[in-house]
């Protein structure tokens, strides 16, 4: 695998002050053996994991749109036809963003490799124990979530555990299976959540990890795998927590006014500043608003968020110009300072009714549901079979999450993708492998069926 361009170097950040942990651009890059000797240049570190994670090829922007722009809800109004293969599930190996998102989500793993591997040996007093565990803690859930975004787009990839300190000292990983992925997933989350401290009772911080997020992220992972009760239990534990998160209402109250930002609805989200601004919201704000509208809702998106038996108050996502252009308008913010949203609370009560049903526990299934669909001014599901549940729960989903990466994987992971999107080929449910990382990898890294 091609990792001479990204993987030996770690980031520093400029000193910041804690209520500022993501707020100053980095100034330079120098080697791991320079960076973490310390409290302050351990902080230093994990600073750096989290600015990788919300970068413009990762969390900013280009791998949430492949969770939207290869569903239903989002059309491309641009002229690049690598965004459009997004769209028409014609992804091809040489594709930019997908080498973009590869490079960008790897670049992030190996800066929690040189936490992991480092922090835990580092002697100073201002590092207790407690702060020691906190700091590796949130590098293992970012792993965790990493090699978690890479298994459900690519299938098995290379699992890399140490830091790069050469150019070519990876050069020979192989390609590890889907199943080896996946369990080296739950493996990060399950030290993630050994190691990292409680929220703070009424007054979480859900721009840093805590054991809760690590808690939140099982859920989603058992979901994933199919284990219901797994799924259910771990979804209850952040549920339960009512001091810290809520569904609060109405449904915009998460993303607006401009002063929502980590809100209880939150469970993980990534902030960003006037100099570390998202990238997302060039994407969606037209031209009237100093944005682009490269990608914008669906026809048929707007027709459902719009009908108010289905949408609800949820229509508050998009907006429409002067022209009658229709956008979409979860990110707004001017400068660019939109938090962009990992997992929240509403996740977690779909989760749990997804695993319920899926366990015959209609009755609490259909509470779950309509506990979000109150939320969204919505009259409560006329579903009563498991099957009508499911799909009232698929269609929730929809419009719950329109504007974040859930839609394509949603599909994926129950099978649907062919029913509902005319996907009928089982290989375009993985991406191809960026064809530069294939041609570099000497073999160890063979291409996905049915692509070149």
């Amino acid at each position: 695998m091609n990792l001479k361009k990204y993987l030996f170097l770690i980031l520093l950040p400029g000193f910041l002050s804690c209520h500022k942990f993501l707020d100053q651009q980095p100034v330079d890059y120098v080697s791991d053996q320079v960076t973490i000797v310390d409290a302050t240049s351990a902080q230093t570190a994990v600073r750096g994991i989290y600015r990788k994670l919300s970068s413009d090829n990762y969390y900013g922007s280009l791998f949430q749109s492949f969770g939207y722009l290869s569903g239903d809800n989002v059309q491309w109004t641009g002229s690049q036809s690598i965004i459009q293969q997004f769209i028409t599930h014609n992804l091809k190996s040489d594709n930019g963003n997908l080498e973009s998102v590869w490079t960008g989500i790897y670049s992030t793993i190996n800066l929690a490799n040189h936490v992991i591997t480092k922090v835990p040996g580092v002697k100073d007093p201002s590092l207790t124990q407690a702060l020691s565990n906190q700091l590796t803690g949130e590098a293992y859930l970012i792993r965790a979530l990493s090699y978690f975004d890479l298994v459900r787009t690519w299938g098995g990839v290379p699992i890399v555990l140490t830091p790069t300190l050469t150019p070519s000292d990876k050069d020979t990983v192989k390609r590890s299976t889907a199943a080896q992925v996946y369990a080296q997933v739950l493996s990060d989350l399950n030290t993630a959540e050994n190691l990292l401290p409680a929220p703070a009772s009424g007054s979480p911080n859900p721009v840093r990890a805590n054991k809760e997020t690590a808690q939140a992220l099982k859920a989603r992972y058992y979901l994933y795998q199919g284990q219901w009760a797994d799924a259910a239990n771990y979804a209850s534990l952040v549920i339960g927590d009512v001091k810290n998160y809520t569904l609060l209402k109405p449904y915009s109250a998460f993303f607006f006014p401009a002063s929502a930002i980590a809100t209880k609805e939150s469970v993980f989200e990534l902030s960003y500043s006037a100099t570390n601004t998202n990238g997302h919201r060039g994407y969606w704000q037209p031209p009237a608003n100093g944005g682009t509208r490269q990608w914008a809702p669906s026809d048929a998106f707007i027709s459902l968020v719009n009908d108010p038996t289905i949408g609800g108050n949820r229509n508050t996502l998009v907006a429409k110009t002067s022209a009658g252009l229709w956008y979409g308008n979860l990110y707004y913010r001017s400068p660019a300072t939109d938090p962009a949203y990992i997992i929240r609370i509403a996740e977690l009560y779909l989760i749990r009714a997804e695993a319920r049903a899926q366990q015959d526990d209609v009755s609490d299934a259909l509470a779950d549901l309509d506990t979000v669909r109150a939320r969204a001014a919505l009259v409560p599901s006329t579903a009563t079979t498991k099957d009508d549940i499911l799909l009232a729960i698929e269609n929730e989903r929809r419009i719950e999450f329109a504007f974040e990466p859930h839609r394509w994987y949603d599909l994926v992971r129950t099978g649907r993708a062919a029913a509902v999107l005319g996907v009928s080929d089982p290989r375009k449910y993985v991406f191809p492998l960026p064809i530069a990382e294939v041609n570099l990898s000497k073999g160890n890294l063979p291409q996905n069926d049915g692509y070149q």
